[in-house]
């Protein structure tokens, strides 16, 4: 059988598991981390153009079935993260998600920083982050907007990361792809609020957060399963998966790639080899000889 090696929109990881963006991927050594535990490839936590601290604790909450976050997008700026990254050769695609108020924030922050990253990833989901994230990407025509401007001014590719929080996302999809995008991932975490029973109060600092983890798989799994029906280029199915067959089933609904983020919070670094070799497993059993094979198949 052939190794999980897979190519997109140019670029060749190691196998189909991302790193996600989100809490465990602010510095070089969690990517390098990731890298070696079994990631093929890593997305950076989101970018803006100048630093931000971000939302005063609490900032995550803890359930039973995932986790709800509201970080409040920190970051150390476009001119921070270069400084953060010099010095440093990757052996693996670097994948630099950013975020911005308007398109030309978005084009800006690809221009600068299009000398370290190897693919951007467009922060367009994030639900608790005012002016940005999903207040922009809800409406197809915003999506259009951003990509196209993003392309305009970088030859690396481009993923739109989508919000879930929306209707149809095959529109926001089918906007990114008419915008020129080279692939979309679906979905960013669902927006979420806990409530302090005794504090009678909600918990998180920001009240609302991003809810992700093993609670939305379903939903994610849908979205990923009609953004691959409707559009041409890749999907990158994110959301929830924290075992072999949560990743099996992404790609049998048509995810290229996946990325994995909360189930590193709630079960280890580890999870990267244990998911890549339970894919393995999987296809040897059932008699195909490489991961491409499987991805669409339940689409009919």
């Amino acid at each position: 059988m052939s190794s999980l090696n897979t190519i997109l929109f140019g670029l060749s990881f190691e196998n189909p598991l991302l790193l996600a963006s989100g809490v465990n991927d602010k510095v070089p050594e969690q990517w390098i981390r990731a890298h070696k535990e079994g990631a093929g490839g890593v997305v950076t936590k989101s970018i803006g153009i100048e630093p931000r601290k971000g939302y005063g604790n609490p900032t995550v909450v803890e359930l039973p079935y995932g986790l709800i976050n509201a970080m409040g997008l920190p970051n150390p700026g476009w001119k921070g993260f270069l400084e953060m990254v010099e010095g440093y050769a990757f052996d693996f695609p670097l994948i630099v998600s950013i975020f911005g108020g308007s398109p030309g924030e978005f084009a800006f922050l690809a221009e600068k920083l299009s000398g370290v990253a190897d693919a951007f990833e467009l922060n367009l989901s994030c639900p608790h982050a005012k002016g940005y994230g999903m207040e922009i990407g809800q409406r197809p025509e915003n999506v259009y907007e951003v990509v196209k401007a993003v392309k305009d001014v970088t030859g690396k590719p481009v993923i739109a990361k989508l919000t879930p929080n929306t209707n149809d996302i095959a529109k926001l999809g089918l906007a990114a792809e008419k915008a020129g995008a080279n692939a979309v991932s679906a979905i960013n975490t669902l927006k979420a609020i806990a409530i302090d029973v005794y504090a009678r109060m909600p918990i998180l600092s920001n009240k609302i957060g991003g809810y992700s983890g093993p609670g939305i798989k379903p939903i994610a799994l849908r979205a990923v399963y009609d953004l691959a029906r409707a559009l041409d280029i890749p999907v990158i199915g994110v959301g929830g998966i924290t075992t072999w067959q949560d990743a099996v089933e992404f790609l049998l609904a048509g995810a290229s790639a996946l990325q994995i983020g909360t189930a590193v919070s709630l079960r280890g670094w580890r999870v990267f080899r244990e998911i890549s070799e339970g894919i393995k497993r999987y296809l040897e059993e059932e008699g195909f000889l490489s991961v491409g094979e499987i991805v669409g198949l339940a689409l009919g």
